[in-house]
């Protein structure tokens, strides 16, 4: 049985252009090191590369009883039978990618309390909060809302809250002392030559971290 969202310490997303060796090779990595979910993100391939991406890496996770999500494309979830997606502000309004997903799980990308608090509303499953920090990532992330964002999210919302945006082993355990129930870090895990490793490292001071709370 896979698991739930709100019981997920560290979110791994993909990243080919970032990558050291192939997304599938991070995936791996990931799921040894003990991640409960990956997310799929590619915004610039053709859409039948994507779709045979998707079902390689869905492959791998149901292995492993590993949560599957794709970035932005329902489409692709729905071809793939993923665990379901996350979405932008921008992307497809959240009650027609619920009403064409049933009870997958949706995530939706929020950067302040009132879209936390409309996302809440329409009944995601989880909020993807974005950015904390400075990313280069997503050049086009917005202005970093910092620690506070966190803080002031969370004593508003009820559901899970997946932080985002130039988190570091450095700062990781101001971000879930701050509130997050997870974190996702791109670029200061598949940039590493260990991604197992580095995957680790995350996991344990969340958990960590989520004690001392």
């Amino acid at each position: 049985m896979k698991p739930k969202i709100d019981s997920i310490d560290l979110y791994f997303i993909t990243d080919a252009k970032l990558t050291k060796k192939t997304i599938f090779d991070d995936v791996r990595a990931a799921i040894e090191a003990g991640v409960k979910v990956v997310q799929y993100r590619e915004k610039e391939k053709p859409t039948r590369l994507v779709c045979e991406e998707a079902k390689r890496i869905k492959e791998l996770c149901d292995k492993n009883n590993v949560l599957f999500l794709i970035n932005d494309r329902v489409d692709i979830c729905l071809a793939v039978d993923a665990d379901g997606v996350h979405l932008g502000q921008d992307d497809m309004p959240y009650e027609t990618a619920r009403r064409l997903l049933g009870s997958k799980v949706i995530g939706v990308t929020v950067h302040n309390a009132n879209e936390a608090l409309k996302a809440e509303e329409f009944n995601a499953d989880y909020i993807g909060l974005s950015p904390i920090f400075e990313t280069k990532t997503k050049p086009d992330a917005g202005k970093p809302g910092g620690l506070t964002l966190i803080r002031d999210v969370k004593a508003k919302v009820n559901i899970p809250i997946v932080a985002i945006g130039g988190i570091s082993l450095g700062n990781l355990r101001d971000v879930i002392l701050a509130g997050a129930d997870s974190v996702a870090a791109i670029s200061a895990i598949v940039t590493k030559d260990d991604v197992e490793s580095e995957c680790r490292r995350f996991i344990d001071i969340i958990k960590k971290t989520k004690r001392d709370r």
